[in-house]
C-alpha cells in the first residue's frame, strides 16, 4: 500500500479551501460555502489529531482531474500563504496531488468520503 505524509499547513483548511477554488476556477467563498469544507468532525480537545473534511466538490474535482490539471493546479497552490509557511514547493504540492487525487478516485470507488488528518 502506498502510504504519503501529508505536510502540516498552519491553517489546513484555509489550505484545503484554496485547493478546491484553484482547482475548480472559483473563488474562496464560493469554495468554503458547499457543505462539509473543512468541516471538524473531531474536536482540538480531544488529543493531539484533527480531523475535517474535504467538500464533495473538492472530491469530485479531483477525481475528474486529470494529470494535467493537477500540475496546472500545484504551483498556484503552492504560492498560498499557508503552503509558503511550510516552504512548500510545487514539486512537493503536485505529490500531495496526486495522492490526494488517488485517496478521492479509491474512496469514491468504495463509496465512501475522504477525509484529512492534521497531527500535532
Amino acid at each position: 500500500m502506498t502510504t504519503y505524509n501529508y505536510f502540516s499547513a498552519a491553517a489546513d483548511q484555509a489550505a484545503v479551501v484554496k485547493l478546491e477554488a484553484i482547482l475548480r476556477d472559483c473563488n474562496c467563498q464560493e469554495a468554503d460555502r458547499h457543505p462539509r469544507s473543512g468541516q471538524l468532525p473531531s474536536s482540538p480537545a480531544d488529543g493531539t489529531s484533527l480531523v475535517f473534511s474535504l467538500s464533495d466538490t473538492l472530491v469530485e474535482a479531483l477525481v475528474a482531474a486529470a494529470p494535467v490539471d493537477l500540475a496546472r493546479t500545484a504551483e498556484p497552490w503552492s504560492l498560498t500563504v499557508e503552503l509558503q509557511q511550510c516552504q512548500v514547493d510545487a514539486r512537493t504540492a503536485l505529490g500531495a496531488l496526486e495522492a490526494l487525487a488517488g485517496l478521492a478516485r479509491g474512496a469514491g470507488a468504495a463509496g465512501f468520503r475522504p477525509y484529512c488528518q492534521w497531527t500535532l
